[in-house]
């Protein structure tokens, strides 16, 4: 088998574990509220991003949620002997295919977008 092919396989398995992944926010009622209001996007990069300004308890929030994303794909990369860069980024393109019209994403050129 090729690097290449195995390469594949690899992501396919890691792109299964996150059809099933929780929503962005995990269920937090505040990272909600802030997503609807433009506070916290996604990134392209796998992980929730702060969109301009957000209050401190929202930040701690984004950065836990970070956390709990950044050891999800480890496990994955572990799982399917591929690196965590490779399972966030198809992470943060999966996660943006789910963004509602109106809610931010970061692009890869690293701008804020509007969906």
């Amino acid at each position: 088998m090729t690097a290449f092919r195995t390469l594949l396989i690899s992501i396919s398995f890691a792109l299964a574990a996150f059809a099933f992944a929780p929503p962005a926010s995990a269920g937090d009622p505040v990272i909600d509220a802030a997503i609807s209001a433009g506070e916290v996007g996604e990134r392209i990069d796998g992980y929730l991003g702060v969109v301009g300004t957000a209050d401190a308890a929202i930040v701690r929030k984004v950065q836990d949620i970070n956390n709990r994303r950044r050891a999800v794909y480890e496990q994955a990369a572990r799982d399917n002997g591929t690196t965590v860069q490779i399972v966030a980024q198809l992470a943060g393109e999966k996660q943006i295919a789910k963004i509602q019209p109106g809610q931010y994403f970061m692009d890869e050129a690293g701008t804020w977008q509007r969906k």
